[in-house]
């Protein structure tokens, strides 16, 4: 944990609605600057919803209401002046299931840059990638594969892909839904080895039902219970002193 850490995104009294649905109730969290923030709780329980508040993906779901106010750097990022291009640039976001283009490597992971046009030419841009696959630790596995189908690689390897997508477009947060899901154990490790190195540059959102997985990879760590934000602290005190019964009853498994 970065003891010097500072807030990257701010949550506010923070509702969300699905027409009447009330998703999410009066949620409020600091979000560190690179560090690795883990959302856990039951199937349900408002963590994929409050994940895609943060990136204003809900945005494209008819009939949705978010009120109450979400900094990131200080800026409201639900105001009117909030470039939601540049907030997307800004704030990746890692699917459950990799999903790489079909296309070859280097085109999925130039893909970003080329729709913004980051690069005045085709040497930045293949730099870019070469960075891009290096810092998701994959270059050394598919630096003579890039002209080939990414839908070739393993899954633990498209994963990788999608992550290395995502930093080529040089973001802020990354957020990640349940990343390993559909992974084995090795690819597993992996990913999580991935996530601290990431932290040196970037911060982290992660959604997770593995509780061993949170316990591992992140810095604080926050319990969803029924879109309420039941606990949110340091993830030592979270799974070792919970101020909460409930968040005790949910990690050793009599809730839930």
């Amino acid at each position: 944990m970065n003891e010097s850490s500072t807030a990257k995104m701010q949550v506010n009294q923070l509702d969300f609605y699905y027409d009447t649905f009330h998703a999410l109730k009066g949620i409020n969290m600091e979000i560190r600057d690179r560090e690795v923030t883990a959302l856990i709780g039951p199937s349900g329980c408002g963590k994929s919803t409050f994940l895609r508040c943060l990136n204003r993906m809900n945005d494209t779901i008819p009939g949705t209401r978010l009120e109450g106010q979400l900094l990131m750097d200080g800026e409201d990022i639900y105001s009117e002046a909030f470039d939601q291009v540049e907030l997307r640039r800004r704030v990746g976001m890692v699917f459950q299931k990799p999903n790489p283009f079909p296309q070859s490597l280097f085109d999925n992971v130039a893909f970003g840059s080329r729709v913004l046009r980051l690069d005045k030419n085709q040497l930045a841009l293949r730099e870019r990638v070469e960075r891009s696959l290096r810092q998701a630790s994959l270059w050394n596995e598919v630096k003579d594969l890039l002209d080939e189908n990414a839908m070739n690689l393993s899954l633990g390897e498209q994963q990788r892909l999608c992550i290395a997508r995502t930093l080529a477009v040089e973001p802020d947060v990354i957020l990640m839904d349940e990343p390993c899901s559909a992974l084995d154990p090795v690819a597993t490790l992996k990913i999580e080895d991935l996530m601290r190195d990431l932290t040196e540059r970037y911060t982290i959102v992660i959604v997770t039902h593995n509780m061993q997985q949170a316990a591992r990879v992140s810095d604080r760590t926050g319990l969803f219970w029924l879109g309420e934000l039941v606990e949110f602290g340091d993830t030592p005190q979270i799974f070792t002193r919970p101020k909460q019964q409930r968040t005790e009853d949910y990690i050793t498994g009599r809730l839930g």
